[in-house]
């Protein structure tokens, strides 16, 4: 499988390092290559959800200026919004690479992806080099996204990529929960309600946006339970109800032929009027001129 994976190696390495210099929502190397492209040797500040996994060799590379070793077997994670660069690397090393943004797949990625930036946030308590036991997975996802970015009129293409970045997602949160739980502090606890508050919104945001409702399901009083989630991830547990509605509703204006009153009887709005409010109390434009944008 490795040799299908090297397959036009110096391609892919040369669009990487395009797409990394544009910014471009998924940066992949659609596979192994024999070391990174030059924007990521010069030094860049990660604007995604960055990963290498390292097959052979090893390298050297500095995070926020500190520098940390990585070899074969082993995953580094590239935080958003830190500033990376790879500063020595073996002639026989071989890596797979993606760096990819949450909000163009927010529509599938949902609530979840809080759990993402909140463990992209642990720096101090997650190392950002370790062995996961996920390494082909990991290699495999980026194989699959491919280094090319599918053209907009390709309908298929777009969703399927849209739905290997999700899996990809869910997979890093397992890999992430599972090593940052075990550690059972406080802080791991607070994380692990935090984690549960997701799922349940995840299941109950359709018809229910009361905090009561969610602490009840956890066993503790709203209060705490939003000055928890505020705490954690910056949003209360209203503001996160409200960010899954409305990304669910983006979603049906979208893709969708349901009217503005259809999709507001099934988030049980009273009546089109106030869902037309939150609306565009949320995003700045009424659902009518959201959906007319395109």
């Amino acid at each position: 499988m490795e040799m299908v994976y090297e397959e036009n190696a110096s391609g892919r390495l040369a669009l990487l390092q395009e797409n990394i210099a544009g910014r471009a929502d998924v940066c992949s190397s659609g596979g192994v290559v024999r070391g990174f492209p030059q924007r990521m040797s010069e030094g860049f500040r990660n604007f995604g959800i960055g990963l290498v996994v390292c097959h052979s060799g090893g390298f050297d590379f500095e995070l926020s200026g500190c520098r940390h070793s990585a070899g074969a077997g082993e995953t580094v994670f590239i935080p958003e919004g830190v500033f990376f660069n790879v500063v020595r690397q073996s002639p026989d090393l071989r890596v797979s690479i993606i760096i990819y943004r949450t909000e163009p797949i927010r529509d599938v990625v949902g609530t979840m992806v809080q759990s993402v930036h909140l463990y992209a946030r642990m720096t101090p308590d997650l190392p950002c080099v370790w062995r996961t036991g996920c390494e082909d997975d990991i290699a495999g996802y980026v194989y699959m996204i491919g280094a090319g970015q599918p053209s907009d009129d390709d309908f298929f293409a777009l969703n399927e990529r849209k739905l290997l970045l999700l899996s990809l997602t869910y997979r890093l949160c397992t890999v992430f929960s599972r090593r940052f739980l075990a550690g059972g502090s406080a802080n791991a606890r607070r994380t692990e309600i935090f984690l549960k508050l997701i799922r349940l919104i995840d299941r109950h945001y359709m018809a229910e946006r009361g905090v009561a409702f969610y602490a009840d399901k956890l066993c503790l009083s709203a209060k705490y339970l939003s000055e928890l989630s505020k705490s954690v991830c910056g949003y209360t547990v209203q503001e996160l109800v409200f960010k899954a509605i409305t990304r669910k509703a983006m979603g049906m204006l979208d893709s969708t032929n349901k009217t503005v009153a259809e999709i507001s009887d099934e988030f049980h709005f009273p009546n089109p009027s106030s869902f037309g409010t939150f609306f565009r109390k949320q995003t700045g434009l009424s659902p009518q001129k959201y959906r007319e944008r395109l």
